[in-house]
């Protein structure tokens, strides 16, 4: 994680993944705030990681949890190429990067869980999140401490997108002054999957 962080405040900056500002502040407010949510995720676990841009949190996650198989996925070339630069770099084997939209890989992916962080409201982000998602499948959001109110305001948009079951959890409360918030949103059976059913039967 100390050589992620290097990376970070050298090429991440000159890349302009992230702004100079943040560099003091890159534990706490960056690494640790995406580590802590690896508890959201079982023993080798498939996640996704939407719009990674400086890796964050995929690549946080994959050197906290190398059990978890990252895929990341971004669509600007400049950030794929750093991307897998950094993962060389880093010895990670546990991670793969997919250039594109979220929505190009609708046919493509059905994974068990997928994550964000900062990349759009969850209204948004469910519609380009959960044709990723294989049935019964998460999308753990991060979010800040409007967390719950998001959540309540889009629920009825989220629910005729799939949703079945949804709860805000807490992270990293006993590591980090204030705890990080996800929006951990469960969806059904998609409704492709739903209409080849109906056809076979």
């Amino acid at each position: 994680m100390a050589a992620f962080a290097a990376i970070l405040a050298d090429t991440g900056v000159s890349h302009g993944l992230i702004g100079p500002r943040e560099v003091p502040r890159l534990w706490d407010r960056h690494l640790l705030n995406c580590a802590v949510i690896a508890d959201a995720f079982p023993e080798n676990a498939w996640v996704l990681d939407i719009g990674s841009g400086a890796g964050l949190p995929g690549l946080a996650l994959a050197i906290v949890r190398p059990d978890l198989q990252l895929t990341l996925i971004e669509p600007m070339l400049r950030r794929t190429t750093w991307l897998e630069t950094t993962i060389a770099d880093l010895g990670l084997t546990n991670v793969d990067v997919r250039r594109g939209r979220a929505e190009e890989f609708h046919r493509e992916l059905a994974a068990p869980f997928a994550t964000a962080r900062a990349v759009a409201r969850l209204d948004k982000l469910a519609r380009w999140t959960f044709p990723l998602l294989a049935a019964g499948g998460t999308l753990v959001a991060m979010k800040g401490s409007s967390a719950p109110t998001e959540l309540v305001e889009d629920e009825a948009t989220l629910s005729r997108l799939g949703m079945v079951s949804a709860r805000v959890s807490e992270h990293g409360a006993d590591v980090l002054q204030t705890p990080v918030l996800t929006v951990d949103l469960v969806v059904g059976e998609s409704k492709s999957a739903a209409r080849k059913a109906r056809r076979r039967r």
